[in-house]
């Protein structure tokens, strides 16, 4: 997406609950606060699953596309219109509601280089990259302003940079949500698939349509996606559980030859 084609954003928090910060540094601490190979690499049942739906989207005409907007801008209670452009593309927003149950990586210092810096070259005056790993807020919301051909993928990675997340993009996925008779709906759209566009056939409800901001839990694990130091820590967790089954399944056995060895002597003779 180029700068002029850049979303701009409206944010609301629907929760008060406050974040967890915790520290990415080379400790042991830290392994249990950050990324773990336990909350990425478990598939745990999930609870109140969604079913997946097909959607069919048809192709308008310019003159269907003025009218689908003419009749989407009548039905919103709000000034989140749609534009019609010259160039037959149109403009406007889309909600984002943002359901992450795994924390996202934050530079923890922000300040940017200087010029004097960036003279004295790597030593004292340039600043150690470090990551602060926290939880966003549940729920968290966000409005963000696109073009009919802004694709999922953009969407992706420009409400990752609003909150300064540098976790990979691949990480994560954006997904549709529907209601209809009672039942919820769920599908996972492409990277190439337009929000917007989808927004603009579904109308204004909420309800017909919603767009959420999730892991990507695709069953498979895309260790590209992973940094140098997720990927050291992911193998030091590894080699603790190991260490600890073998822990177990030696005591488990060892209390077995006891209790076996008791009953021995415990026979008579002969």
């Amino acid at each position: 997406m180029s700068e002029a084609e850049t979303p701009s954003f409206e944010m609301t928090w629907s929760s008060t609950t406050s974040s967890g910060y915790c520290s990415q540094e080379d400790s042991d601490s830290e392994l249990e606060q950050y990324f773990t190979a336990r909350t990425s690499l478990v598939r745990r049942p999930r609870r109140d699953q969604d079913d997946p739906v097909e959607w069919k989207i048809p192709n308008l005409s310019q003159a269907e596309i003025e009218q689908k907007i003419k009749e989407y801008n009548g039905q919103i209670n709000s000034n989140l219109f749609m534009s019609l452009n010259k160039d037959g593309s149109y403009t406007g927003f889309i909600k984002v509601q943002l359901k992450l149950v795994r924390p996202v990586s934050v530079p923890s210092n922000k300040k940017p280089t200087s010029l004097q810096d960036a003279r004295k070259g790597p030593g004292r005056g340039t600043a150690v990259r470090r990551r602060t790993s926290f939880y966003l807020p549940k729920d968290a919301v966000k409005h963000l302003h696109v073009l009919s051909r802004t694709r999922a993928h953009e969407v992706i990675e420009a409400l990752l940079r609003k909150f300064l997340v540098v976790d990979d993009p691949r990480k994560f996925a954006l997904f549709e949500r529907a209601e209809r008779h009672g039942q919820v709906y769920l599908r996972k759209l492409s990277d190439d698939e337009q929000p917007l566009r989808l927004r603009l056939l579904a109308g204004p409800s909420e309800k017909t349509l919603s767009f959420i901001l999730k892991e990507n839990d695709s069953g498979e694990v895309n260790w590209d996606a992973f940094s140098m130091p997720e990927l050291h820590n992911f193998l030091r967790i590894l080699q603790r559980e190991e260490e600890e089954h073998l822990r177990q399944i030696l005591q488990k056995y060892s209390h077995c030859r006891q209790k076996i060895q008791e009953a021995l002597h415990a026979c008579p003779l002969g």
